[in-house]
């Protein structure tokens, strides 16, 4: 009897989660006009950085060409202005230079991610979160930095190989890709002294970028990554700006090119940093951060 009971039970629990899961896509079905026999949802999504957050497929950040003596930990508050799309999220990045500062090792990414997607942005996207709301987990890069040439004739050079982990939490939302991606860069500056303390240095940076997508015909998207810039440096103090993106070849909002804009001022063994950020094509937010960095006897 018991075991009867127990088997009517179970088959009642599994009957009303199908049920219950039948009921919650039901609304994307129809509002996108799905039918059995179609490619499945994941098939729908946009893998670029015009239809997913703010965090999925971001420019890499132009370096100054110069890895830095010290180690350095970093954690900040983002907040992101679009239309139907307002997120914020707080990040970290930790940067460990050794060898002389010859290598350094580069982890960032998105800790947690705070989103509320209007109803018209969320089927833009083809996204399955229903009320568009959520608090995730983003995704996380890592990279090796390698000092090419420095205090000579020809540009302080970075050479850069960084890779994009499938950590991120809320595919399903079209916030993040679930997919890996790498890229390979070089990033020059070149130091012109304007005083004792004041250095101005231009900024560039070349390169490629490339992620895996759901198109079973073209798996990987493949762009050229550059940007250029300016780092105005005092004794306490910097100003940055640049215009950086990358050029996929697929032409569905893959090309992506951002203003970016900040100045850091040091407190003791501490940095302050303000930036702010300006979607110029294929990546439509404002953006201020704001964080605080850590510096560390690096392991030399």
């Amino acid at each position: 009897m018991i075991k009867r009971f127990f088997l009517i039970f179970s088959l009642l629990i599994i009957s009303q989660a199908v049920f219950s899961q039948e009921k919650d896509w039901g609304w994307w079905n129809e509002t996108h006009g799905w039918e059995s026999g179609m490619p499945g949802w994941r098939m729908w999504l946009i893998i670029s950085p015009k239809y997913l957050g703010p965090n999925a497929l971001p420019v890499p950040e132009l370096k100054n060409g110069i890895i830095p003596e010290k180690s350095e930990i970093e954690f900040g508050a983002d907040f992101h202005f679009k239309t139907g799309d307002p997120t914020q999220n707080l990040s970290g990045r930790c940067l460990i230079p050794f060898a002389n500062s010859r290598i350094a090792l580069e982890l960032y990414g998105t800790i947690v991610e705070k989103y509320q997607m209007s109803e018209t942005i969320r089927d833009e996207r083809f996204a399955r979160d229903k009320d568009g709301e959520g608090i995730i987990q983003g995704d996380f890069y890592f990279s090796t930095l390698i000092q090419i040439t420095k205090n000579r004739k020809f540009p302080n050079t970075i050479a850069r190989l960084g890779a994009k982990t499938a950590s991120g939490g809320a595919y399903n939302a079209a916030r993040v890709t679930d997919s890996p991606g790498y890229y390979l860069d070089l990033n020059f500056s070149k130091d012109i002294s304007l005083s004792e303390n004041t250095v101005f240095r231009p900024l560039a940076m070349v390169g490629f970028y490339s992620w895996q997508t759901n198109d079973e015909l073209n798996l990987q998207n493949d762009a050229l990554l550059y940007g250029a810039g300016f780092e105005y440096q005092g004794n306490t103090w910097s100003l940055t700006s640049s215009v950086t993106g990358y050029h996929g070849y697929k032409d569905n909002g893959d090309r992506p090119v951002v203003f970016n804009s900040g100045i850091k001022k040091d407190i003791g063994n501490k940095t302050v940093r303000i930036q702010y950020l300006h979607g110029i094509h294929d990546w439509e937010y404002e953006t201020v951060k704001f964080s605080m960095i850590w510096y560390f006897d690096g392991i030399n």
